[in-house]
This record gives C-alpha cells, structure tokens and sequence, in this order.
C-alpha cells in the first residue's frame, strides 16, 4: 500500500480542507525563494532589503528589486500544483492560506486565498491611504503617489506584522478545518507557523508535502517527501 492509499482511507470524508503554503510551491513556477542559495541579488542580502528600514534609507535599490521581482512575477505561471489545489475545490471547500506573495494561486483559479503577507501585485502609499492593483512595470523609480510620498509593495515586510483581518480570517479558517496539508513551507516564520496547531485543536489531520525535513515534520500525520508539482495532482486523484 502506498502512502497516497494509505492517505485515502483516513481522508474520504473530510469537508473542509486547508492548504497553506509557502515559496517550495511558487519555486517550481519559477520564482525564487530568497532562502538558502537564492538569498542573494547583486550581492544584497535578500532578507535585509524586505524591511522598512532598507526602504527608507535606498528606496531606488529596494524598488529595483521588487520590478525586478514583479516582473518574473507577472511572467510566472501557475504549475501543476497550484492547479491541483484549484481543482481541488471541485469536491470539498478549500481554503489556501498562503506565505507568497506572487498572486500564482488566485492565477490557477483558486477562489479562496488569504494571502497572508500581502501581495506583491498590490501597491499602496507609504504614507496616504492609497492601495491598488498594479501589473506593469514602473518606469520612474522609486514611484510616487499623488500624495507626493513614496509607493511601496502592499507586502509584509520583516519586522511588520501581518494585516489582523486577514489573520483573523485564517485563524477561524485552520479552526474549522479536518485536514490541513502544508506545501512547501518549513514554517520557521511567525505567526504562520502557528495555524498548525489551531488545526490541531479541531482534531484535523495534518499532511506535510515537502522535500525535505522541516521543524514542522514530526507533528505531522502523514509527510509526503515530494516537491507539491509532483505530490499534489496525485493527492488530488484521492478525491476524484
């Protein structure tokens, strides 16, 4: 018996199912995890340019990286396991509560989404309250709003701390579910890494699809050591 058979039994009923996910997923679209070896951009340390304090001191060099970052963004398309997540929803409620700010799972048709930092396709003030979606590239960087202050990715940078509206929603979502599959995270980052166990609570069974071991791996029920483009159309053919 393989392990997606052995997955089936415990699974057949469940009605609420919660994916969250993180850069493993996107990676295999293409876009790059800035952890580990993709940590680098013209020798900056990709961690320490996602933080307000970069911001305000070279907003020309963190703009710099983030056109370049929408750009393999809006190119970037969705693989086949954000599509399975996507087609998922076709035979029990599906709730993504996602670390990635690359919009790909709402591209794949997914239709319930928290992004939960924010979104690299949205853009708002640094200062007004002006928020909008833009999908092209800014010419004059860093751009200005019509306020006169500098725009900024609608993200969630180091150090800030998510929007409570959105966590509120996925703190009530990981409570109801029966089964939350984590997909290409480590879950090192807080407070994502605590859904786990408001899942728990609600007795759900809990799936880790990731390559390699993670902080998050013995708390699991089930790990399936995979990347989501291969693990996740077969979990998917569970349900069918």
């Amino acid at each position: 018996m393989n392990m997606f058979e052995i997955i089936k039994d415990k699974v057949g009923d469940v009605k609420k199912i919660i994916f969250v996910t993180g850069a493993g997923i996107s990676h295999e679209s293409g876009i790059p995890t800035f952890r580990g070896k993709d940590g680098l951009w013209r020798n900056h340390d990709a961690m320490k340019l996602a933080t307000m304090d970069a911001f305000y001191e070279n907003p020309k060099l963190v703009w710099e990286w983030y056109n370049e970052r929408r750009r393999n963004v809006f190119a970037a398309q969705p693989n086949q396991g954000h599509k399975a997540i996507a087609e998922l929803e076709k035979y029990a409620e599906v709730v993504v509560l996602t670390q990635n700010i690359d919009g790909l799972h709402k591209k794949a048709g997914s239709t319930q989404v928290l992004e939960l930092h924010g979104s690299i396709i949205k853009i708002k003030c640094s200062v007004c309250e002006f928020r909008d979606e833009i999908l092209t590239e800014f010419s004059k960087i860093p751009p200005l709003c019509n306020c006169g202050n500098i725009l900024r990715p609608d993200v969630v940078w180091f150090g800030e701390s998510l929007s409570q509206d959105v966590w509120q929603k996925a703190i009530i979502s990981a409570n109801e579910c029966d089964l939350m599959v984590i997909v290409g995270t480590s879950l090192v980052v807080s407070p994502a890494n605590t859904l786990p166990i408001y899942a728990k609570q609600n007795d759900a069974i809990l799936i880790e699809i990731n390559p390699e071991k993670t902080e998050m791996s013995s708390r699991m029920d089930f790990t399936i050591r995979s990347t989501s483009e291969f693990a996740l159309p077969k979990f998917v053919s569970i349900f069918r």
